[in-house]
């Protein structure tokens, strides 16, 4: 594409494109550059890692992501590749306003598939004061959602601890994941692409 600004690969996992996300956003917030390419991709190639995460128990064998289900057995994997512009002065993502990020480690943890919930509530407690915004503001989480029986209470206990108990109003709450899979290193793009969707839209998309 002939561009010349800041170029950085990310791999952290399933957080991978809302990282470079962050960094696009700071990108433009210091000038570095006037747009800002993110691209999310993932490819299932070969077999060897779906079968790594099947022995681990990571995967459901029902072949489904029960995002908030009682049904929740692990998640089902999902190929993609998306992206989004940012472009300086509105920094808005598909003509949605990024008003604010923030990223942060989980620290210590029972295991990969065992958050942290305090990390989480401290990450979200810092993207909304990095937004300028309230709680009351919000009106739709796009989560993490993964579909498995322990990941996604502790996700949702945070979201009740920092953002439920201090709103006056319920919140409408969703995952990509239960439609399309986890995409894994792409996963943060497909979740922004269908909030930014849903905000265009006017309307929260049904799990």
């Amino acid at each position: 594409l002939g561009l010349h600004g800041p170029c950085v690969s990310y791999d952290t996992a399933c957080s991978a494109a809302l990282a470079a996300g962050h960094a696009g956003l700071r990108a433009l917030q210091l000038a570095e550059c006037t747009v800002g390419l993110v691209v999310g991709v993932t490819l299932m190639l070969g077999r060897g890692v779906g079968t790594s995460f099947a022995v681990a128990g990571m995967k459901s064998a029902r072949g489904r992501s029960h995002t908030f289900d009682a049904r929740a057995d692990g998640y089902a994997r999902g190929e993609a590749c998306g992206g989004v512009a940012l472009r300086g002065g509105m920094n808005d993502v598909a003509a949605v306003g990024l008003l604010g990020s923030a990223v942060r480690q989980d620290g210590r943890s029972a295991s990969l598939t065992a958050p942290n919930g305090q990390a989480q509530q401290g990450l979200l407690v810092a993207a909304l004061q990095d937004a300028s915004t309230s709680v009351n503001a919000l009106t739709l989480n796009e989560a993490h959602g993964t579909g498995t029986a322990l990941g996604d209470p502790i996700e949702a206990g945070s979201l009740v601890g920092t953002v439920l108990t201090a709103r006056e109003e319920a919140l409408a709450v969703g995952g990509v994941k239960a439609n399309i899979g986890h995409a894994e290193p792409a996963a943060g793009m497909t979740g922004l692409l269908k909030l930014a969707l849903g905000l265009r839209a006017g309307a929260a998309a049904p799990n």
